[in-house]
């Protein structure tokens, strides 16, 4: 009996994205996956389709979005050309899109029906750039009123996104977050100096100076391993220059996400500390708390609501009061060697729930039912919460 065929998309470059990485993982199980992304050819599917390196997939002409044809923004988009080109449609039964520039694509390629894995909050995804808010966001907005709407089904990160999405647009997303696959290992004995550890993206707007000011200011020692992406190359310049006085800061050059787990189980404490100058990173529920988790790491975070919430319920963790240096500086100085074994301790008992295997079957579910011919539904009434907390800020129409 032939397995159904399933063609995954993403305008990124896929060795380095967690995320379609877990779903290619999951769904090669039951899937002939063939994907269609940037760069090398994921382990597990039948066929990659590989965009070329030099077609930037956020390019669009700005004089059509001015103009609000968004369609034909859409259409003369050049990744759009590029994935095009490399498409047949009718080879796939399902298709699984990621993010909100893949969809219409997605849905021109003949298949049953169509699963669209939003990740994040799409119309607020960079609202600190005013050009952002202004030309990007309202076609973003198009996009789900008039594409997203016609998925057979619809995914995101975390319970307040498919809150917000629900609420202004009538999505019914499906929470599949950002968990990491189950690492059999025990928690390491707490080291002196206390071991540090950060992972993820060198972007100014995620403020990492935050957690350099907090080795400078604690008396306890540390040593904070970095193992950042450059994204920024000259913020992550900054960054390193201003920590030419700390010694203690030791910068790693990034790795596989196959590799992490292991670098990051060298460590005691994962940190993750982001100022919520948007509506995504205010409530950022990232691969990195789940892989601070597998690694049986301590854990202390700002105040994030999503990353709180998880933090309390399995008592891995500190949760900060603020975002500031100070504050961390402190939590570290008061953190005892038996409190970061016992969160330790904590995130090794949450690290099979907390697993990929357990938290993300909801995307082969989903495609199931499209091949099967019976999705799920895609839209609910706009304001039905199924216990996700009410957000203080969440879009309106």
């Amino acid at each position: 009996m032939r397995r159904p065929r399933l063609l995954v998309l993403a305008f990124s470059p896929l060795a380095s994205d967690a995320r379609v990485l877990r779903q290619v993982g999951l769904l090669a199980q039951d899937f002939d996956v063939t994907t269609l992304g940037y760069g090398p050819r994921p382990a597990g599917v039948v066929e990659h389709l590989r965009l070329p390196d030099d077609v930037v997939p956020w390019r669009t002409n700005r004089a059509l979005l001015v103009a609000r044809r968004w369609q034909a923004a859409y259409d003369r988009a050049p990744v759009v050309a590029a994935a095009r080109r490399l498409l047949t449609p009718g080879r796939w039964d399902a298709v699984l899109a990621n993010d909100v520039q893949t969809v219409p694509l997605a849905m021109t390629l003949g298949a049953r029906g169509v699963h669209v894995d939003l990740h994040e909050y799409a119309t607020r995804q960079n609202e600190d750039s005013w050009r952002w808010r202004r030309f990007v966001a309202p076609f973003h907005a198009w996009i789900l009123r008039t594409w997203v709407t016609r998925a057979a089904s619809v995914s995101a990160v975390g319970e307040a996104l498919a809150f917000a999405y629900r609420n202004e647009f009538g999505l019914d997303p499906r929470v599949v977050p950002n968990a990491a696959p189950y690492a059999d290992r025990a928690p390491e004995p707490v080291a002196n100096p206390l071991r540090l550890v950060h992972s993820g993206l060198a972007r100014r707007s995620r403020s990492l100076e935050v957690m350099l000011d907090a080795v400078r200011l604690t008396r306890r020692p540390v040593t904070l391993d970095l193992y950042l992406m450059p994204n920024d190359p000259a913020y992550l310049a900054e960054l390193r220059t201003a920590s030419a006085d700390l010694p203690q800061v030791r910068w790693r050059d990034p790795v596989a996400p196959s590799q992490l787990n292991a670098r990051l189980a060298q460590a005691d404490v994962g940190l993750f500390v982001l100022p919520p100058v948007t509506f995504n990173y205010r409530y950022t529920l990232p691969n990195k708390l789940f892989d601070f988790v597998q690694a049986r790491l301590a854990v202390v975070v700002g105040p994030s609501p999503e990353m709180a919430r998880l933090v309390h319920r399995h008592g891995c963790g500190v949760v900060l009061p603020d975002f500031e240096a100070a504050s961390l500086a402190a939590t570290l100085e008061g953190l005892s060697d038996e409190q970061v074994l016992r969160y330790k301790q904590a995130s090794h008992a949450a690290a099979e729930p907390l697993s990929a295997e357990q938290q993300i079957t909801g995307w082969r579910d989903d495609l199931e039912a499209i091949v099967k011919g019976r999705p799920r539904a895609r839209t609910r009434r706009r304001g039905a919460l199924d216990g996700a907390s009410q957000l203080a800020d969440h879009p309106r129409r």
